[in-house]
């Protein structure tokens, strides 16, 4: 049975009151909640955007991995209660996993008891290549910390059934009761891991056909030669990442301004997939300054607010609740989960022609590893010239018109 106001306040309970205006309902009619509230009961309000903007890729890079440390602390991780951590690729997140390594190398975090889920990897391109995504993880991560390799999930673009090898990856993410915290990259068209405009927003794990547009990009890491890039790909979905209980993005550079843009200032929209993270509860996002041009300026004034008034996204984050694991059956025509979810060929440490300098000393210019514009690729489509057409009134045929009778 509810309880009526007067007895909340006999409880010592304030009433606050707010009118609201729904645009969704008829006549905009104004809508009244009342919410109830103590003097001596602090309110923390933990599901809404955060924006944490910095001058440069260099500190925003080092804000998401004081971040990551933080949360990794914080959830106490164990063997068996391990923190489940979702890992980008791309030019973005390299300072980010050179930082990490850097604290990890002076003692700071152990990955001993984190278990990894990335995005994306190429289809049909060997492990062991140099620009597999299995190559660049260890290159820049994996092989500088004391991650278990078992530990290590990547999807397998070489599975003889890439069906049933996207559908083993949701299984496993399941049978670790989720993500906890997934980190991404963003590209210059609003696009998360391989999730380009035009993206089912309730997208899981699956196999992607890739873009033209990508594929010449991609192109300048294989030489410049178009044949030798993949034409697939394999990547986690929106939903995939949207499921996770924490969502950090890292966007820097100009480039990403109107990504940026689209994706706060914006609706939700799969022309811009970063959107759909407005709809999440705990989502972060980390940008330098270039990042932010192309936004409102009381937009950026509003989130430098936030953080001038004393919330710290670093030590403020959402409650960490531990998630048991759960038994998912395997999918059909999955074959049973291996143990050393590793391949074979990859070295325990990676040889020195892997090796970086893990001392930051040069900027970052280079664009998201996949660059995509959909815009390109609708100059020769039927509706690329469709606005020209309706400035000029034209109107369209109605399909009985059409019918020719014999």
């Amino acid at each position: 049975m509810g309880r009526t106001l007067k007895s909340f306040m006999a409880d010592g309970y304030f009433i606050s009151t707010l009118l609201l205006r729904v645009s969704a309902l008829p006549s905009y009619r104004p809508y009244r909640l009342n919410f109830f509230w103590r003097s001596d009961v602090r309110l923390q309000i933990t599901n809404t955007m955060r924006v944490i903007i910095r001058e440069n890729a260099q500190q925003a890079s080092e804000y998401i991995a004081d971040y990551m440390i933080s949360r990794i602390k914080t959830f106490k991780p164990t063997q068996d209660r391990p923190f489940v951590l979702g890992l980008p690729t791309g030019s973005s997140p390299e300072i980010i996993y050179k930082t990490l390594v850097q604290r990890h190398r002076a003692g700071e975090i152990s990955f001993k008891n984190v278990v990894t889920f990335n995005m994306d990897e190429y289809v049909g391109l060997p492990r062991d290549h140099p620009e597999s995504y299995h190559s660049f993880m260890y290159k820049h991560f994996f092989s500088h910390v004391d991650i278990p390799p078992q530990n290590i999930n990547i999807l397998d673009g070489n599975a003889p059934d890439l069906t049933a090898e996207c559908a083993s990856y949701e299984a496993r993410i399941a049978g670790y009761g989720g993500i906890e915290l997934f980190l991404g990259g963003v590209g210059a068209d609003g696009h998360i891991a391989f999730n380009e405009p035009g993206s089912s927003l309730s997208s899981r794990t699956r196999v992607k056909t890739l873009a033209y547009d990508t594929i010449l990009a991609n192109s300048r890491f294989f030489g410049n030669d178009v044949d030798k890039v993949p034409r697939m790909a394999l990547t986690v979905g929106i939903q995939t990442i949207m499921e996770a209980r924490e969502v950090v993005i890292v966007a820097t550079g100009a480039h990403k301004a109107l990504a940026l843009k689209k994706g706060l200032e914006g609706g939700v929209n799969h022309m811009w997939t970063l959107s759909a993270l407005q709809l999440h509860q705990h989502p972060l996002v980390v940008c330098d300054r270039d990042a932010t041009l192309e936004l409102k300026v009381k937009t950026v004034r509003y989130f430098e607010s936030i953080e001038q008034s004393g919330t710290d996204a670093r030590t403020q984050g959402p409650p960490l609740v531990y998630r048991p694991r759960t038994y998912v059956p395997a999918p059909l025509g999955a074959s049973k989960l291996p143990q050393q979810l590793t391949p074979a060929s990859t070295p325990p440490k990676a040889p020195k022609d892997l090796r970086i300098n893990t001392e930051f000393q040069g900027s970052v210019e280079e664009d998201e590893l996949t660059p995509d514009s959909m815009s390109s690729r609708m100059v020769d489509s039927a509706i690329g010239g469709l606005d020209s057409t309706l400035k000029a009134d034209m109107m369209f045929d109605r399909m009985g018109a059409r019918g020719v009778s014999h």
